[in-house]
C-alpha cells in the first residue's frame, strides 16, 4: 500500500487553462511546488483522495478557500499545503486563531493600530493582515468574528484595503484567505450571527475534510508515520497486529490530533514494537467493548 501523492503532474494538467497559463509564467522552482508530496498529508481512502484532488486543483488560484470539518481533521496542514503549492509560497503564511483573540482586540491584531489610538498604544503596530502581504492568511474559526468587524473584513477581501485603528489612511494589502469553521456556516447565517455577503465571499471554494472514522483505511498509514516521527531516525517502530486492529477500531472523536497523541505516547512506552498494552487505556477498552458486543 503506497502513500498518496495528491499533487502529481496529472492534477496540475487538469487545472483550468487560465490557471495553467498563470503557472507556466512562474519560475521552475515555483512550478515544482505543485508536484511534491506533503509528508503529513497521508492516505489512500476514497474520501481523503477526493478532498486532496480538490486541494490540488485550487492550489494555484487566488480564490478564497473555506475548509470545513471536525476539530483535528488537519485543516491547518491542508491550508499550509495550499500555500506551499501556490505562487505565493515565497511570501508569509500567517495563521490567525480568531477564537484565541479577544473580540475587542481583533481589529487591532489583524489590521494594526496607530500611535495613541487607544490607552497604552504608544507606538505603531503593523497588523497580521499587513504582515501577510503577498502571502496567505489562514483565518481559523471565522464564525467567531464579531458582526461589527465582519463589515471591515468584507471590505478587506473585496477591495484589498485595510485601515489601521486610529487612522483614516487606507493601505492596499494583497492576501489570499483560507478560512475554517467547526460550525455550520449556513446555520450561522440564518441565525444572524454571520453576514451572508461575507459568507459568499469566503465560501468561493469549499473543501470538506473527512473525520478519521470515515477513512479507517488511512489509520495504519498515519500511525506508522507518527511512530517514525516520534521514534527518530535510529528507531524503526513497528506495530503488532493487535495494536493496529485496536487503532483501526477506535472512534477517534478528536481525529488525527488524537491519533498522533496516542501514537507518541505508545512510542515512548514501547521497546521498538508497539503492543496493545502500550496504547492509551481508552483505545484498549474501546476494543475490548467491541469484542464483548460481538
Amino acid at each position: 500500500m503506497s502513500l498518496l501523492r495528491p499533487f502529481a503532474m496529472d492534477d496540475l494538467l487538469s487545472l483550468p487553462q487560465s490557471v495553467r497559463q498563470q503557472t507556466q509564467t512562474a519560475t521552475l522552482d515555483a512550478r515544482q511546488r505543485f508536484c511534491f508530496s506533503e509528508p503529513s498529508l497521508i492516505g489512500c481512502s476514497e474520501t481523503f483522495i477526493k478532498a486532496m484532488k480538490q486541494v490540488g486543483r485550487v492550489a494555484g488560484t487566488n480564490v478564497p478557500v473555506m475548509l470545513t470539518g471536525e476539530s483535528g481533521t488537519g485543516k491547518e496542514v491542508v491550508a499550509l499545503a495550499l500555500h506551499r503549492r501556490s505562487l505565493r509560497a515565497h511570501k508569509p503564511f500567517i495563521s490567525v486563531n480568531r477564537a484565541a483573540i479577544p473580540a475587542d482586540l481583533i481589529e487591532s491584531e489583524l489590521f494594526g493600530h496607530e500611535r495613541g489610538s487607544s490607552i497604552g498604544s504608544d507606538g505603531v503596530n503593523v497588523g497580521l493582515w499587513e504582515k501577510a502581504n503577498g502571502g496567505t492568511v489562514f483565518l481559523e474559526e471565522v464564525t467567531e468574528t464579531p458582526l461589527v468587524f465582519q463589515v471591515k473584513l468584507l471590505r478587506a477581501l473585496e477591495q484589498g484595503e485595510i485601515r489601521r485603528v486610529g487612522s483614516s489612511r487606507t493601505i492596499c494589502v494583497d492576501v489570499r484567505v483560507i478560512a475554517t469553521s467547526n460550525r455550520c456556516l449556513e446555520q450561522e447565517v440564518k441565525a444572524g450571527r454571520f453576514r451572508e455577503d461575507l459568507y459568499y465571499r469566503l465560501n468561493v471554494i469549499s473543501i470538506a475534510l473527512p473525520p478519521l472514522r470515515e477513512r479507517r483505511e488511512d489509520i495504519s498509514l498515519l500511525a506508522q508515520h507518527f511512530a517514525r516521527l516520534s521514534g527518530g531516525r535510529n528507531m524503526d517502530v513497528l506495530f503488532t497486529p493487535e495494536a493496529l486492529k485496536a487503532l483501526e477500531s477506535y472512534s477517534w472523536p478528536e481525529n488525527i490530533r488524537e491519533l498522533k497523541n496516542a501514537v507518541v505516547q505508545a512510542t515512548a512506552m514501547c521497546d521498538e514494537v508497539i503492543h496493545l498494552k502500550d496504547l492509551p487505556e481508552r483505545v484498549r477498552s474501546y476494543k475490548e467493548t467491541l469484542q464483548i458486543a460481538d
